[in-house]
């Protein structure tokens, strides 16, 4: 006999949190990593031993809105939502392209992909770039706290059961003069989970870097990135002294750590990270006129 399983669909967010406060539940957005995470073999339903809580249809979990100049994106926007927004910055739009088939863009979510927290997850080294900052609420009120502090682990975030991920929130995302790329190695464009990706941020004045950021998806239990290594280079005149971008490279070297899985070799990882960080470096496409 197939095991029955107690789900929610509440109108409001208000009620949603009100269950989450009373009872440990399974927090289902678009479902296509929860789906997977719990499936059995062909044929036999999927073993999910928790009360499941829906959240996709909530209109106040699907907003876009620019306040100021920090751009907040509710967590429950699918993918496909995402690109048609023009408030979406290009660079986020072209990482959200690379992700699975049309399909799947049409269920999965942005919150999603970070709560889910993979190592490979394709928007995760955008936002980490971004500085991005996420809002979570319950009943006892909301809290932001820093992606990279959010994300702990393979699977592992800092929200409580009682805990929604509301906003993800991209701090002075649309200033002027920023320059981000974004890359991502996989056997295919997309429908492909990433070997490796990398995303950079640059800001130039007057030939001198004041800004930069980078990091790395797949070589790492969780993205990839120094802010201390950063540091090295605000201030260095463009283009780089090869013996800056040596000294770089060679810095993150030694702090990611890639593994071998049936996608892909360590070595190839670590070889291919490493190559796109120096392609970043030599800034030939970034420069200001």
């Amino acid at each position: 006999m197939v095991e029955k399983i107690t789900a929610y669909r509440f109108d409001r967010l208000e009620q949603t949190l009100s269950q989450l406060n009373q009872e440990d539940c399974l927090i289902m957005a678009g479902g296509t990593d929860v789906m997977v995470l719990h499936k059995s073999r062909r044929g036999v339903p999927p073993k999910i031993i928790k009360p499941i809580v829906f959240i996709d249809h909530l209109s106040e979990l699907k907003q876009v809105v620019q306040k100021n100049k920090d751009l907040h994106i509710g967590s429950c926007c699918t993918y496909s939502e995402l690109l048609e927004n023009p408030l979406i910055p290009e660079p986020l739009k072209r990482a959200i392209k690379t992700i699975a088939a049309p399909a799947t863009r049409n269920r999965g979510t942005l919150g999603g992909n970070i709560c889910n927290a993979s190592p490979a997850g394709d928007t995760l080294p955008l936002l980490y770039v971004y500085n991005t900052k996420l809002l979570l609420r319950s009943v006892d009120g909301d809290r932001v706290v820093a992606i990279s502090d959010f994300i702990q682990g393979p699977r592992r975030v800092q929200r409580m059961p009682n805990e929604i991920l509301v906003e993800i929130i991209l701090p002075s995302v649309l200033e002027e003069g920023s320059r981000v790329v974004f890359e991502k190695v996989g056997n295919r464009n997309a429908d492909a989970i990433a070997k490796v990706s990398f995303a950079g941020l640059i800001q130039i004045s007057n030939d001198r870097i004041e800004d930069i950021r980078f990091a790395f998806g797949a070589v790492g239990p969780t993205m990839v990135r120094s802010i201390d290594i950063e540091k090295k280079l605000i201030g260095k005149t463009i283009p780089l002294a090869d013996a800056d971008i040596a000294m770089i490279v060679s810095d993150f070297d030694k702090i990611i750590k890639p593994i071998d899985d049936q996608r892909s070799t360590a070595v190839y990882r670590r070889t291919v990270a490493l190559n796109l960080l120096r392609y970043f470096l030599s800034l030939k496409r970034y420069q200001l006129n």
